[in-house]
């Protein structure tokens, strides 16, 4: 089969970096009327979760420093429901892969899949918390405010996520799910998290915002102290902000879009949904506004996700080193936590990126192989940098321009491409 060319390629966005994330944090969290009310001596749960957000060892190190300069006793707690395998090991193992551990942050890691009842929701929902965040006189949460791969609404992922399904571990994880399900999960995170902000011990947050780059742009203080209604209202603000920040893919439609690695520390449904534009219940190309997107291609599992393989199901086709590579025990966990299954169907699969696209290509309903579009990222997380087919270049957006001269698909003897990283497209700059 004769691929079109294929040209490097690169976004340009507003880069939104704060220029000193300690300093900011220092700055947010001194004029938060949060410190005023946490006594000389308080011993402060810090939440941090899975994700892989940018800088986020040296925004725990900066929030667990401020909190002993205040003359606390500040520990750290995983806020990951039913992450790192569902086990305390497990979490605490995922934190130490981002730099998170007693070493180097100062103070110990307290991980446990204890939990306290909080009673139920007016929705009749059993609501629980870390036992070992209740048992300390405040909890204080470190989480990025962003849009949700499930659904759309006012509330996606952020503090009311951590508050409900973080601090809930893996006893509230799977009850919740079962009633977001049929009740929508931004519900059951608004109804759960209302539950956990009664028990008065979270003192409030960090909303940690992103921009297109994947860079800090930004780091603000919430706190509880006016009430439920104020900080759902905060958090709501942050979210608008944050989407109106969003990278999307560079082409209103592309025939095959090829992913080099899905994980859970890029997504919470391995690769973003609002993205790829898939649905994590099987839907094809359920989000308005959004890059239409006939085929996905996904090649393997990123080195962070511990082998869990959520979101190979809403791939058309796979690399075999993708499925050679799944630790199935965290994959089945999550994704029956999360009421997901379609989202580790298992995908047609082959043994090399050539037979793989070859085998799909066919599918788009075009018999002209030159006239099938293609678009290459790395991942859903990083899409400044990616690889077009010199066919797409007409119809993609105005902040998108080619970086390098055209040039045919390479694959080795065994019929693989050759990764694709940021110095892929440096070696071939044009500008």
């Amino acid at each position: 089969m004769n691929f079109p060319r294929f040209v490097h390629a690169e976004q340009s966005f507003p880069n939104r970096a704060i220029p000193n994330i300690e300093d900011r944090i220092r700055q947010e969290l001194s004029s938060s009327d949060i410190v005023k009310r946490v006594p000389k001596g308080a011993r402060i749960a810090i939440g941090v979760g899975s994700r892989g957000i940018a800088n986020i060892a040296r925004i725990t190190k900066a929030t667990v420093n401020f909190w002993k300069e205040q003359g606390a006793h500040p520990f750290i707690i995983p806020a990951m429901g039913s992450h790192g395998a569902a086990t305390a090991e497990g979490q605490s193992d995922v934190l130490a892969h981002y730099g998170i551990h007693e070493a180097t942050m100062g103070v110990p890691v307290v991980s446990s899949l204890d939990v306290v009842p909080l009673g139920t929701t007016p929705e009749g929902i059993d609501t629980f918390m870390d036992k070992a965040a209740f048992d300390s006189d405040g909890v204080f949460l470190l989480a990025r405010v962003k849009w949700h791969t499930d659904f759309a609404g006012a509330i996606e992922s952020g503090l009311f996520k951590m508050m409900a399904i973080g601090l809930g571990k893996f006893a509230g994880a799977q009850r919740y799910h079962s009633y977001a399900y049929r009740m929508g999960l931004e519900k059951m995170i608004r109804s759960v998290g209302a539950q956990v902000f009664a028990s008065n011990k979270i003192l409030g947050g960090l909303a940690i915002k992103e921009g297109a780059f994947h860079e800090t742009a930004g780091l603000t203080a919430v706190s509880t102290s006016q009430g439920l209604a104020s900080m759902v209202a905060q958090e709501e603000a942050i979210l608008k902000e944050v989407k109106s920040w969003m990278a999307k893919l560079p082409a209103p439609e592309i025939d095959i879009l090829i992913v080099d690695e899905l994980g859970k520390n890029i997504s919470g449904a391995g690769m973003d949904t609002k993205v790829i534009n898939r649905g994590v219940q099987g839907q094809y190309n359920p989000w308005p506004d959004t890059p239409f997107v006939h085929r996905i291609y996904t090649r393997a599992i990123s080195a962070l996700s511990y082998r869990s393989a959520v979101g190979l199901g809403m791939a058309d086709v796979i690399h075999d080193r993708l499925l050679e590579n799944v630790d199935w025990k965290p994959t089945y966990i999550n994704s029956l936590t999360a009421s997901t299954p379609a989202c580790i169907r298992t995908p047609i699969h082959y043994p090399s990126d050539r037979e793989a696209l070859e085998a799909i290509a066919p599918t788009v309903g075009k018999t002209n192989p030159a006239e099938i579009t293609y678009c290459r990222i790395r991942n859903t997380m990083e899409l400044i940098h990616l690889d077009v087919s010199e066919n797409l270049l007409s119809t993609v957006a105005s902040n998108v321009k080619a970086i390098s001269e055209p040039f045919e698909l390479e694959f080795d003897k065994s019929g693989n491409l050759p990764e694709l990283t940021l110095a892929t497209h440096e070696a071939q700059l044009t500008h």
